[in-house]
């Protein structure tokens, strides 16, 4: 497309003046229109008093303007200079000063909000009775044009914080080409523009070919700094942006800012073919305006996200109750919940660094890449983003099932993440979007806008946008889960409690009565003997032999005693925890456990020296002595009968090749007093040794386990925890 022509130039005065006053009154910067508007050079006014221009009444007048509650601006008439014509004049502060924007007043006088009020409530009351955010806009900016006179009003709608715009609603006179549903790019209103945007709700251009109006001097006093105008409405824009309407046909025009929480949402734009002066009431009112429209906007904004948050409410409600009692592991179990809750393409869960796609499908080479680009968030925390290409480069090849992710924190890593695959769209563009900026005769300016410069493009690369409603629904899973943990590890620490008190309990009951049973049955055993002394050959064979059994049993209900006692003990006192050698607390065993090794037949094969555990020396060798006991006792009946002590991957092993143990009865033998065989077979015992064994390595915070196969062996397996002084 040819480049349009420039018109020719054609300057017009400038109808303002601007001056800037310190904190000791006196004039510091004036405008080069002060000679025309006021009578007086800016040279003239450096360096004098305000109050000589203003008087002393139009000084106390803008103080107490600027003191009330609402003073960071403020618009009131004053005669200038003092008793010459009025003035509408704006005042601000700005760098420390106090600023004030003189236009000559054109509004009757006096002016009377009554009058004006109605037409603005009517207007705001027909913005109420809309119900979706096209059709409020559509009636602002039919309300706008209709107040200002503009010949065409549209409000733009900003796709993110620094994307391009969308036309969606506009008000023009007969003839002009409608713009609705035209897209403009990002750059025509570049990221230092959005910000002035946010700060100032309301910017207007009377003119496009008015003279630019210099500041004297170009710099503060005292600084190379020239004075912040950047709350000044009436300012001279950049030459780039007038380039831009110049090409558009547009003679004058006015912007009012849509903010949402501060953020720049949309804009109002007016555009007049010829040049328009809007009165500082009017400026006012369409400021107001813009307010009130910006809040319409974020109620209904507000309303869609609380209407989707209520149909949810009743999906988390459901997916909250089957969480119990391990919210976290039982996550991946509720898919179809949570693929409700938020919509989107799939689902995925990752839990200890392992993740699952518990609904829909996404690649794992996407997955894979996706991870490591991820911010570290606390738990519960939220983040998006539509288009993954522009966050990480490396993520754009996967936009086909990966191009949005809405992420959940749930701590140490874990998540949930929602994703979406790219959507592509076409958009009609207002210009090229890939060439929005050419360089022409007169440098960089802005192509051609308009219906007659339409472009077709494809949107790759972005997802259908996470809305403030699938935000919030996250937000509310994310506490829920986080509720349910806490109660979770408040009821878990309140049973461990319980337990420990339970334990200890039954500790000192076993070890009392334990001690307390001993004495009477040495009195059984004692009175069996005397009886049989005093009886001398008197007693039959048939009451010897029951004597002899109550002194039998007897002993062996002291020997159960004695280890009952024993295992009780086990679970009093501390550990008193040191490096050891295993191959020295082996040796030390085999010096009790080693004739019953050489009585079996056993040979023992001792670990390295060197092999350092952290344990208590006593209890560690209590654990060998019982399992070097064990593998004598059940050894195989054929050679060759072997046993050996070791470590490796961090426990401690006890193997032998003895009889072995079927793996039904693995729990079994760690019970207290339980054993597989007659009371008599292999030996004998009372079936506490494993059981022993087990409260050892328990006491060590460790964990015991068992590898066996009948026929051909034992493995005992067991750690010792950690070394708290590690």
């Amino acid at each position: 497309m040819r480049e349009r022509a420039d018109p020719p130039a054609r300057r017009h005065p400038v109808l303002r003046a601007l001056l800037a006053a310190g904190d000791d009154g006196r004039i510091e910067v004036a405008s080069s229109t002060t000679t025309r508007l006021l009578g007086r050079a800016p040279g003239e006014l450096l360096g004098t008093p305000l109050a000589g221009l203003l008087g002393a009444d139009g000084v106390a007048a803008v103080e107490q303007t600027l003191a009330a509650p609402t003073g960071d601006r403020g618009l009131l008439p004053l005669p200038v200079p003092a008793g010459g014509p009025e003035f509408d004049v704006t005042v601000y502060r700005a760098d420390g000063r106090l600023v004030l924007e003189l236009e000559p007043a054109t509004a009757p006088r006096p002016f009377r909000f009554s009058q004006f009020y109605p037409s603005v409530r009517a207007a705001l009351t027909r913005l109420q009775h809309e119900r979706s955010v096209v059709d409020v806009c559509a009636a602002a900016v039919a309300e706008i044009r209709a107040l200002t006179g503009y010949d065409r009003v549209v409000a733009y709608r900003f796709e993110g914080r620094s994307g391009p715009g969308e036309v969606i609603a506009e008000s023009i006179v007969d003839g002009l080409e409608p713009w609705t549903g035209l897209w403009f790019p990002a750059s025509d209103i570049p990221p230092q523009a959005r910000r002035l945007y946010e700060r100032n709700w309301i910017r207007v251009i009377n003119d496009v070919d008015d003279d630019t109006a210099a500041l004297h001097p170009p710099a503060l006093p005292g600084g190379s700094v020239p004075l912040d105008l950047s709350d000044s409405t009436l300012r001279t824009v950049s030459s780039f942006h007038l380039e831009y309407l110049r090409n558009i046909g547009v003679a004058s025009s006015m912007s009012v800012s849509l903010l949402h929480e501060g953020t720049l949402w949309g804009l109002i734009a007016c555009h007049g073919l010829t040049p328009r002066r809007l009165d500082p009431e009017i400026r006012a009112a369409c400021e107001f305006f813009g307010v009130t429209l910006s809040l319409q906007l974020a109620a209904l904004q507000e309303a869609e996200t609380a209407r989707a948050r209520q149909q949810a409410r009743t999906t988390l409600a459901q997916l909250i109750g089957t969480l119990e009692p391990d919210p976290l592991r039982s996550l991946p179990e509720h898919a179809e919940l949570l693929a409700a809750l938020v919509p989107s393409d799939a689902v995925v869960v990752r839990l200890g660094g392992a993740a699952e796609a518990v609904h829909g499908d996404v690649s794992a080479a996407a997955l894979d890449a996706l991870w490591p680009e991820l911010p570290e968030l606390p738990a519960g925390e939220i983040w998006t983003s539509e288009c993954l290409g522009e966050h990480a480069p490396a993520l754009a090849g996967h936009a086909d099932t990966l191009s949005g992710v809405l992420v959940l924190s749930l701590g140490d890593g874990d998540l949930i993440a929602w994703t979406r695959r790219e959507r592509r769209a076409t958009r009609t563009w207002a210009t090229d979007p890939a060439v929005p900026v050419r360089v022409g005769p007169r440098g960089e300016r802005l192509t051609p806008r308009g219906s007659s410069a339409v472009y077709q493009a494809v949107v790759r690369g972005h997802s259908l946008p996470w809305t403030a409603a699938d935000e919030a629904v996250a937000a509310d899973l994310g506490r829920a889960v986080s509720s349910i943990a806490l109660r979770q590890a408040a009821r878990l620490t309140e049973l461990n409690t319980q337990l420990r008190r339970a334990n200890q309990d039954l500790d000192t009951f076993a070890h009392a009565a334990a001690h307390e049973m001993k004495e009477p049955l040495r009195g059984i055993a004692a009175t069996v003997a005397f009886i049989g002394e005093d009886a001398g050959d008197g007693l039959d064979a048939t009451t010897l032999r029951r004597l002899e059994t109550v002194e039998s049993l007897a002993n062996r209900m002291d020997e159960l005693v004695n280890s009952l006692l024993h295992f009780a003990q086990l679970g009093q006192g501390d550990l008193r925890r040191e490096p050891v050698d295993l191959r020295d607390a082996a040796a030390r065993a085999v010096e009790i456990a080693g004739a019953r090794l050489v009585e079996n037949d056993v040979r023992l094969t001792l670990p390295p020296s060197g092999t350092i555990v952290s344990a208590d020396p006593a209890r560690l060798e209590e654990i060998l002595i019982n399992l070097l006991v064990n593998a004598a006792k059940y050894a195989r009946p054929e050679q060759p009968r072997t046993a050996e002590i070791g470590y490796t991957d961090r426990a401690v092993f006890v193997r032998d090749n003895g009889i072995g143990i079927p793996e039904i009865h693995h729990g079994d033998v760690l019970k207290l007093f339980r054993r597989l065989h007659a009371k008599d077979a292999y030996g004998g015992g009372h079936g506490a040794g494993l059981a022993i064994v087990d409260r050892i390595v328990d006491r060590h915070g460790g964990r015991l386990w068992l590898d066996s196969v009948p026929g051909e062996g034992t493995t005992v397996w067991f750690t010792l925890g950690a070394d708290p002084e590690a």
